[in-house]
């Protein structure tokens, strides 16, 4: 059903409402007495101009009239999220300005009160765990499949989601993570229909996934398998500005007045329209050119593949649906590969690719690259890249991981269990600062985690492990770098007082 409603092109999808005006808006004679400073480029700063050009300043306008406004669309805003509803397959589309970060805080404010339980993937983005802390929700953290031989976390099993809800009835949503950063898929669908029987909304974290919607080759979307809300981050595999993402909704449990009164809390009330009319033109190319766009990305992404198994010492991630029940299918454009054979980190391998040849992966860890394929690619960014792990694979370097190196499991939770403190609570106590060897067993006032991609090992609430200090510790030796945390050396961390 998918293909067939993907097939039938409504020729009202190759316009492009907002974009459209904002050009208007930009290339009008006027006299700016409104902001930005740079009044259209006047006062912009002449290393920047004669870098980017004029034409970029002159479309940087605030909310004129003409332009409509993201918070009570009437305009050419809301003919463009109309038409994003429609190519996306949503009921009702929001556009972001601020990431899909600002659109998973919406999300659980807008169904979540405080005190509230929310059942969710330990494995969560940070952005999730915000979103506790501004709502006062009560996470019930779930196991996410673990993969031993990958060292990977991937989606959520239909009945771990069943048991959680079992144990904890009175929860009001749940939010999983599909696809996860690795490409893998959770069985949305199966999930979705364990969910509404209890009446409550699913709520998919679906940054990643944006152009599933664009080819029957690629893991269906969210949305298709019954989900109730979905935020997809469009600037992560389509061609939206970075920061640019939507939040798109279907059904009636999500009460949509409240979540735009949610959005207006989270956006910057000056929405850059670089930013909102990318998100216009992005969908029109996806509504017009997307499945051959994807084709092109399929394409890339077989070819290397196969040339990348043929190197000794690499392994590629493939399917593993059969092993796993929470990994239900694989994104083909998202390349995992492991590089422990070779000797090295994750973080080493990086490094080398990046500095030496010129190629840069999305996600290093301790023993993964991962690398995202998009229509932006080419054969020759494919031709370089393979050739790189070609050298790489004759360094022959000394192994820089021990035999005892820790999993990426060590620091999950017991499954369903509720933490010491909820983050908000965490988050709002009295803390001090202790010296790492003295943290342990105590309760974590802040949020630590490895980024790129943002899981965190600590939360604001959770106690705090020697398994998780030493995994911590050993990302940043092997050359990671840890985030949010207040001490990024690790020397130190602030823990709840009392």
């Amino acid at each position: 059903m998918k293909d067939e409603v993907r097939q039938e092109f409504d020729p009202r999808q190759a316009s492009t409402p907002l974009l459209d005006r904002l050009k208007t808006c930009a290339q009008r004679s006027s006299v700016a007495f409104h902001t930005p400073g740079h009044k259209r480029g006047q006062g912009i700063s002449a290393n920047l101009r004669d870098w980017l050009g004029q034409a970029v300043f002159q479309a940087d306008l605030p909310e004129l009239p003409e332009l409509d406004n993201l918070f009570a669309p009437k305009g050419v805003i809301q003919q463009a999220q109309v038409l994003a509803a429609a190519a996306f397959g949503a009921e009702q589309t929001w556009f972001l300005a601020n990431g899909s970060t600002c659109g998973i805080e919406a999300a659980v404010l807008a169904t979540c009160q405080p005190g509230d339980k929310i059942v969710l993937p330990r494995n969560v983005h940070q952005s999730a765990i915000a979103a506790l802390i501004l709502s006062g929700a009560i996470p019930i953290y779930v196991q996410p499949d673990y993969d031993a031989e990958w060292d990977v976390a991937h989606g959520v099993s239909p009945t771990t989601i069943k048991t959680a809800i079992a144990q904890h009835p009175d929860a009001k949503a749940v939010l999983i993570v599909s696809p996860t950063y690795y490409g893998v898929t959770s069985p949305v669908q199966e999930i979705a229909e364990i969910v509404h029987q209890h009446d409550i909304p699913l709520l998919v974290d679906e940054a990643h996934g944006a152009h599933f919607a664009f080819h029957p080759d690629l893991p269906p979307s969210a949305l298709s398998q019954g989900a109730d809300l979905a935020v997809q981050s469009i600037h992560k595999t389509l061609s939206a500005l970075t920061q640019a993402a939507m939040l798109h909704v279907q059904g009636d449990r999500i009460d949509r007045d409240r979540l735009t009164r949610c959005l207006s809390l989270v956006q910057s009330t000056s929405p850059n329209y670089l930013l909102l009319a990318s998100l216009d033109a992005a969908r029109q190319q996806m509504a017009i050119q997307g499945q051959p766009l994807m084709e092109q990305a399929l394409s890339l992404s077989n070819r290397v593949r196969q040339e990348l198994e043929q190197i000794s010492g690499l392994l590629v991630l493939a399917d593993r649906s059969d092993l796993l029940p929470g990994f239900a299918a694989l994104d083909w454009t998202r390349i995992t590969i492991d590089v422990i054979r070779l000797g090295l980190t994750g973080f080493a391998a990086d490094e080398i690719l990046h500095e030496t040849f010129g190629v840069t992966a999305e996600l290093p860890g301790l023993r993964h690259l991962t690398f995202i394929l998009t229509f932006g690619n080419t054969n020759a960014d494919i031709d370089r890249l393979v050739s790189a792990f070609r050298v790489l694979s004759t360094l022959k370097p000394q192994p820089q991981l021990e035999s005892h190196c820790l999993s990426s499991s060590s620091f999950l939770l017991p499954p369903f269990s509720l933490p010491p403190l909820t983050p908000r609570q965490a988050f709002f106590s009295a803390a001090v600062t202790l010296p790492i060897a003295h943290a342990i067993d105590r309760i974590s006032a802040e949020l630590v985690c490895p980024y790129p991609p943002g899981i965190p090992v600590l939360l604001p609430g959770e106690v705090i492990t020697t398994e998780a200090i030493e995994y911590l510790q050993q990302v940043l030796a092997a050359g990671g770098v840890v985030a949010g945390c207040t001490d990024s050396t690790l020397e130190t961390l602030r823990i709840v007082n009392g």
